[in-house]
C-alpha cells in the first residue's frame, strides 16, 4: 500500500520566498532522532531550533548578570509573554493570565483555593466536584490531595468510547451534574477538559460551561493542557472562571511554560501560588513570576516563538488546519490497512487522533499496551502511545487497543507508514501481547 502524499503548505496569501520551505522545516527539527517516527507530539511536545537558540539567549542574559536580570529584565519579559497569550486566548486583561510552569501547577493553584473554601466552611463538607473519567492523572491525583481529602466529594463523568458525537458527552455530563446536585448537595467546582489526553477527544466545553452555569455550579475550570496550538481558544466564548493549557505541548515553546487565565473578579482575587515566596501577596500573576531562583527562560520566548509561526502560511491558524487535517487523513489510512475504525469522529480530533489496533494482537490490559508502546520503540523505532479499553459485556473481538497519533509540522506522511507496517508485521507473524510476555 502506498503512502499518501499530503500538501503541507500553499501560498495564496503569501509568497513563496517568505514561507519556510521543507528543508527548514527539517532543519528546526534536525535534533530529533531521525531514526524515529515520531508521532507522539501529545506527550512532550516539540521545540525548533530557532526557540532553542533564542532560550539559550535568555539563559546568558541572565547567567552573565543575575541582579540586572531580576531588576530590569524578568518581570517586563514575562508581562510580554502574557500580553501575548491575552491576545491569543482573547482574555479581556493582562491581570487575568498568570505564566506558570504547566497545567498541573495551574491545577494546583485553582484545587488550593477550592480546599481552602471547604477547610473555612465556606463550602460544606459533601459538597461536590465534578470532573470528567478522562481527566488527566495528575489532576485526578490533585483532586484527591485537595479535595477529598478536606471534605469534598467528588464526582467522575463516565464517557462512551469510542464516541460517536458530542451529543453523547453532553448527555453523560448532564447525568453527572443531577447526580452531583442529588440530596441537596451543591456542586463546588467542575473541572473540564477541552481535550482529554487519553484516549483524545475535543470536548464540547461551552455547551458544558453553559449548562454547568444553568445548574448552579459555582466556579468552573477548564484543563486544557493540549488546546493552545491546537484548537482556537476564546475564554470570553467559553465562559469558565479558570483556563489552563501547555505552551509547550502545541506551540513550540521548550518546557516547560503554561498560563492560568482566572477571570476578573473579587471572589476570585485570592489565588496563590502554591510555592510561597518574595512576590506573595501582590497578585498570582507576580507570584507565580518568582518562585525563587529558577530558569525562567522557557516562559520568555513567545515572541520569538510567534515569528516563527509566522514563517507558516496562515500562521497559527494554517498550523492547526493543517495539522487536523493531516491527523485525520493518516488515521483513515491506518483505519483503512488495519480494518479497524477511529476512536471519535473526524470533528472530535485535534491535531491527535485514536486509531483502533488490530484485536489479534491481543491488548487485554494497560501493561500489555505498554509491553507493545515499548516493542515498536525498540524494534521498529516508532513511538506511539497505547490505549487500552475494556471491552463491554457480550462484545465479541472487541477492539481494545487504540493508537493515539499525533501530527506537528515536523511528522511526514511516512512517519505513519512505519507505523502501519509494524503493525502489519507483527499481525503477519501472528505476535501477540501474551507472547511479549515470554
Amino acid at each position: 500500500m502506498a503512502c499518501p502524499i499530503t500538501a503541507t503548505a500553499n501560498s495564496n496569501s503569501k509568497s513563496k520566498q517568505t514561507l519556510i520551505s521543507p528543508s527548514e522545516i527539517q532543519s528546526e527539527f534536525s535534533h530529533h532522532d531521525p531514526t524515529v517516527a515520531r508521532v507522539n507530539n501529545g506527550s512532550f511536545g516539540c521545540c525548533p531550533a530557532s526557540i532553542i537558540a533564542a532560550q539559550h539567549r535568555h539563559q546568558l542574559l541572565f547567567l552573565r548578570q543575575p541582579d540586572h536580570f531580576y531588576y530590569n529584565t524578568l518581570k517586563p519579559s514575562i508581562l510580554q509573554t502574557r500580553l501575548l497569550i491575552q491576545n491569543l486566548i482573547n482574555a479581556d486583561h493582562v491581570d487575568e493570565v498568570s505564566i506558570v510552569d504547566n497545567a498541573t501547577t495551574a491545577a494546583a493553584i485553582v484545587l488550593q483555593h477550592a480546599a481552602r473554601a471547604f477547610t473555612s466552611s465556606a463550602f460544606q463538607p459533601g459538597d461536590a466536584v465534578i470532573l470528567l473519567h478522562y481527566a488527566y492523572g495528575a489532576v485526578k491525583k490533585s483532586v484527591h490531595a485537595y479535595i477529598s481529602r478536606t471534605g469534598g466529594h467528588v464526582i467522575e463523568v463516565h464517557l462512551p468510547f469510542p464516541v460517536k458525537s458530542s451529543s453523547e458527552i453532553v448527555s453523560e455530563f448532564e447525568k453527572a451534574l443531577r447526580l452531583g446536585k442529588a440530596n441537596g448537595r451543591k456542586i463546588r467546582l467542575a473541572i473540564i477538559d477541552h481535550i482529554t489526553s487519553m484516549p483524545c477527544v475535543i470536548i464540547p466545553i461551552i455547551e458544558l460551561v453553559k449548562m454547568c452555569r444553568d445548574e448552579g455550579v459555582d466556579r468552573i475550570f477548564v484543563d486544557g493542557a493540549h488546546a493552545i496550538g491546537n484548537v482556537e481558544i476564546d475564554v470570553k466564548s467559553i465562559g469558565a472562571d479558570f483556563y489552563t493549557s501547555n505552551m509547550h505541548k502545541w506551540l513550540f515553546c521548550p518546557p516547560s511554560a503554561a498560563f492560568l487565565y482566572c477571570k476578573m473578579s473579587d471572589e476570585l482575587s485570592d489565588l496563590h501560588h502554591p510555592v510561597v515566596s518574595h512576590e506573595y501577596g501582590n497578585g498570582l500573576a507576580m507570584e507565580s513570576s518568582w518562585t525563587g531562583t529558577r530558569d525562567n527562560s522557557a516562559q520568555l520566548v513567545l515572541p520569538e516563538v510567534m515569528e516563527f509561526l509566522n514563517r507558516f502560511e496562515g500562521g497559527l491558524q494554517g498550523i492547526m488546519t493543517r495539522n487536523h487535517e493531516n491527523v485525520v487523513e493518516m488515521a483513515q489510512m491506518l483505519v483503512e490497512a488495519w480494518g479497524t475504525e477511529l476512536g471519535a469522529p473526524p470533528e472530535l480530533c485535534s491535531s491527535m487522533a485514536m486509531v483502533g489496533m488490530p484485536a489479534c494482537l491481543g491488548i487485554k490490559s494497560g501493561s500489555d499496551g505498554l509491553r507493545l508502546r515499548k516493542h515498536l520503540r525498540e524494534c521498529f523505532k516508532v513511538e506511539v502511545p497505547i490505549y487500552y479499553r475494556e471491552p463491554l459485556e457480550g462484545e465479541v473481538d472487541p477492539i481494545t487497543g487504540y493508537a493515539r497519533i499525533s501530527h506537528q509540522v515536523y511528522n511526514v506522511a511516512g512517519d505513519y507508514c512505519r507505523l502501519r507496517d509494524a503493525v502489519n508485521t507483527l499481525v503477519k507473524e501472528g505476535l501477540t501481547c501474551a507472547l511479549l510476555l515470554k
